[in-house]
């Protein structure tokens, strides 16, 4: 069947539809626009032929543990703060398995800061430093030089404070990345109490404090922690272990005594 539009008709019909919008004609064949495209079968062959790309790993920051051990330490204006800020600290893994606690004993203005080894079963069990039959012989000890943890007078007092604040495991010994990661409260512990001598009590005590080993070869000889006049002694424990060494621990006493009546 002829149409029964001629050229000129058709052409201005044509003419008049652009001018309306239109933007294309109407197709022979019927177009579905919203049928989603067949995947090409040989392209789907060859991406299943290819590997799998792994995904690329999630790259968290790398945490220094010191580092946060100096801002924390660095940020506490007092004792109390310093005691919190040492609880709310997560790298050190004795941590998981301590009872509790052991932060300090003791007169915060005492002229003599006893820095002890990391705390043992009673220490953890009690959450105090020297207790136990080592705490015992602790205090018998200064009780010998009129000095205590429960003296009034400052300048008769002593503060007790461990080098860890958490139990030590295998054995008590402690190691040196251990170490190095607390050292920041220790000082800043230190600082807080500005004790005029410091006395280093065991092995642990002595490395975290000078970095020096072997509390039998150094003990009784004065020498300076923190700008501070510090003493290396043996620890009460190792008194019990070898009570022929309880001469030198006098001895040391006598001159922890001199120190003081020197600076006094």
């Amino acid at each position: 069947m002829e149409s029964a539009l001629d050229y000129h008709t058709a052409r201005a019909l044509l003419e008049w539809h652009v001018e309306l919008g239109a933007t294309e004609a109407i197709l022979d064949a019927p177009l579905d626009r919203y049928e989603v495209p067949k995947e090409d079968p040989k392209k789907k062959a060859v991406a299943a032929a290819l590997p799998e790309t792994p995904a690329a790993p999630v790259r968290r920051p790398k945490i220094d543990p010191v580092a946060e051990a100096e801002k924390a330490a660095k940020a506490a204006g007092d004792l109390a703060a310093l005691e919190q800020a040492v609880a709310q600290f997560e790298h050190c893994t004795l941590k998981r398995g301590a009872r509790n606690l052991v932060f300090a004993d003791g007169n915060p203005a005492a002229r003599v800061m006893i820095i002890g080894d990391a705390p043992d079963r009673d220490e953890d069990r009690e959450g105090k430093p020297f207790v136990g039959r080592a705490g015992a012989l602790f205090n018998n000890m200064f009780a010998a030089i009129d000095m205590g943890r429960d003296v009034p007078m400052s300048k008769d007092a002593l503060y007790i404070a461990p080098v860890l604040p958490w139990r030590a495991q295998r054995g008590g010994e402690v190691p040196a990345p251990v170490l190095k990661m607390m050292r920041p409260f220790l000082e800043r512990h230190i600082q807080l109490v500005a004790p005029d001598v410091i006395v280093l009590m065991g092995n642990a005590a002595l490395e975290c404090v000078s970095g020096q080993r072997g509390i039998n070869r150094v003990r009784g000889q004065w020498q300076t922690a923190f700008d501070k006049p510090s003493l290396p002694m043996m620890n009460p424990a190792d008194l019990l272990r070898r009570p022929a060494l309880k001469r030198e621990a006098w001895a040391d006493l006598l001159s922890l005594k001199a120190k003081l009546d020197e600076t006094s």
